[in-house]
């Protein structure tokens, strides 16, 4: 149910900021000029600037004078980021900088009253950057405060068992969410190379929305290659770009159980399953008897797996072989969701399965039950 995706934005967001704000900073520096007043203070408060990140940390600070204003001048590396504002330890204001800003910054002061319950309000203005985001977050906010009702008329409909209740109300969050995306991608021509394009890539999905990201990424790579917070993103496009249907499956090469270390290639010349799991996985593990049958059906016909373990106990990884009788090649670095093959693959929920053919290209991806015996029946018959 889509609904689900739009409640993950929230840690999606936080996630993307993190990941532009902590990006590795260059040596030249550029000025920010932060100049703001406060409604709900008094003198002499402090107002901290702030890395995006857990834990924050604080990289200046300003008092406000007899007005409830202030301003803060600070420096951020060429290239800037997702940096936070903290008023008072209270409430937290987000700036996209880039480095060369004036911005100005008007604020309640309080996150939420607590006389009227009113959730505290804050206007920045002065960067391109800053308008996007403002949009962005608007957007943002009205659809969440839609889905959080949808999701409740979902939770009493599916306690009825009203189906159609239930598929109403799907209905409306996935036209939002269509038209909440639709949005987003039709505000990136304007935005260009900036920041705000980086971070609007939050709210679009690799599975939906692939070739307006990866239009992105070759227009960084076109008219901004040496920005510090895009070579990640373009790095991590050309690296989905790589695992697309046809692609050539990257390279493995972990140990097995034995602590010999196994190539992904050694196993050319047979159609090869990548199936990422784990002893913990239960989900994984309810599917081990369909993959097993699938192993045992079609091994002497050019089939083999490629498991790779997302175990961190080698004890526990051996044993589920051992208790599921999988008696094909097993990998691991027993580094958990670290795995360096799964971060290669983009694996961030297991079962993930990558079906190859003869030659190493990605012929499907994500094949269990009946579908991936369906895929086999027809590469192999």
């Amino acid at each position: 149910m889509n609904m689900n995706r739009l409640i993950s934005l929230t840690v999606l967001l936080f996630w993307g900021a993190q990941a532009v704000a902590q990006t590795a900073p260059q040596p030249a520096l550029k000025d920010v000029t932060l100049v703001g007043k406060v409604k709900s203070a008094s003198p002499g408060n402090p107002v901290y600037f702030e890395t995006n990140g857990q834990p924050a940390i604080r990289l200046d600070s300003a008092k406000l004078d007899r007005n409830n204003a202030f301003t803060l001048k600070t420096r951020v590396p060429e290239g800037g980021g997702v940096y936070l504002l903290n008023i008072m330890g209270g409430q937290k204001v987000a700036l996209l900088l880039e480095g060369g800003e004036t911005l100005n910054i008007a604020a309640d002061g309080f996150t939420t009253d607590v006389k009227t319950g009113k959730k505290g309000q804050t206007v920045v203005t002065g960067s391109k950057n800053m308008e996007f985001y403002t949009k962005l977050m608007t957007q943002y906010d009205d659809i969440k405060a839609k889905n959080t009702t949808w999701q409740t008329q979902y939770n009493e409909a599916a306690s009825k068992n009203d189906q159609k209740k239930m598929n109403d109300v799907m209905a409306q969050s996935e036209k939002a969410s269509k038209v909440f995306s639709d949005g987003v991608k039709a505000m990136l021509p304007e935005m260009g190379t900036s920041l705000a394009a980086l971070f609007a890539t939050n709210f679009l999905s690799v599975e939906n929305d692939f070739e307006t990201l990866n239009v992105l990424a070759q227009r960084f790579e076109k008219e901004n290659p040496n920005s510090p917070q895009a070579k990640g993103f373009i790095g991590n496009i050309a690296r989905i770009r790589g695992l697309m249907l046809g692609g050539l499956a990257p390279e493995i090469a972990l140990a097995d159980t034995t602590g010999n270390s196994v190539p992904l290639s050694s196993l050319r010349g047979k159609y090869v399953l990548i199936d990422f799991w784990a002893s913990w996985c239960g989900p994984c593990r309810m599917e081990n008897p369909n993959v097993v049958r699938m192993y045992n059906k079609y091994k002497e016909k050019g089939f083999t797996i490629y498991s790779v373990s997302l175990d961190q106990n080698r004890e526990n990884w051996v044993r589920a072989i051992r208790n599921d009788n999988l008696t094909w090649t097993h990998v691991s670095d027993l580094q958990y969701w670290k795995s360096a093959a799964a971060q290669q693959y983009g694996v961030t929920g297991i079962p993930k399965t990558f079906l190859l053919d003869k030659e190493g290209k990605i012929i499907a991806k994500d094949l269990r039950g009946p579908a991936l015996e369906q895929k086999l029946e027809e590469v192999l018959k």
